[in-house]
């Protein structure tokens, strides 16, 4: 019973609080975009199949400069197996970046997917349909390890790759009364 008249102090207490007790929207932190996690947008799929482990984790640098993972590694079950087409698009860049076969898909919304290292025998401006195979997995990225680099941008905001698959908000465990 006095839980309950905590909770609802609490309660009464906040909601009868002046509105000027919250810090104003300036004085908050700013937060991320490309550490915020939101709920996944519906339709979305893994690139590889079957569900891949994730060998390296989004990790961007604070500033664009610094040195960071602006995606995730994927493992996969072979080298040469197919990359798929996680969302419908349209492909933007087929070639090479440094030394890798790079493969990148406009979603549209200012969303692009970008794979390495990726064969594809696919032309910029080919459209392809979600879960349609795009290329073939090469070796290299993550030793002998057979993986693929999937990365996630919105203008030139890396985001990360899973939140457009998976929920990744941070479960919030509630007290049994």
């Amino acid at each position: 019973m006095r839980a309950h008249a905590m909770a609802a102090l609490l309660l009464l207490t906040t909601a009868a609080a002046p509105p000027s007790v919250a810090p104003a929207p300036s004085a908050l932190p700013p937060v991320s975009p490309a550490r915020a996690t939101a709920p996944a947008p519906a339709g979305w799929s893994w690139p590889l199949a079957p569900r891949p482990a994730v060998l390296r984790p989004f990790d961007p640098p604070d500033k664009p400069w610094l040195s960071g993972h602006r995606g995730v590694d994927l493992g996969s079950a072979s080298d040469g197996g197919p990359v798929t087409a996680p969302e419908s698009g349209t492909v933007s860049f087929v070639g090479v970046v440094v030394d890798r076969p790079v493969l990148t898909i406009d979603h549209g919304n200012g969303l692009r997917s970008s794979f390495e290292p990726v064969r594809s025998t696919l032309k910029k401006g080919a459209s392809v349909a979600k879960g349609a195979v795009v290329g073939t997995l090469l070796a290299g990225h993550c030793g002998s390890s057979p993986c693929v680099h999937w990365g996630v941008r919105r203008g030139e905001e890396y985001l990360n790759p899973l939140s457009f698959i998976l929920d990744l908000r941070p479960s919030v465990l509630l007290p049994l009364n």
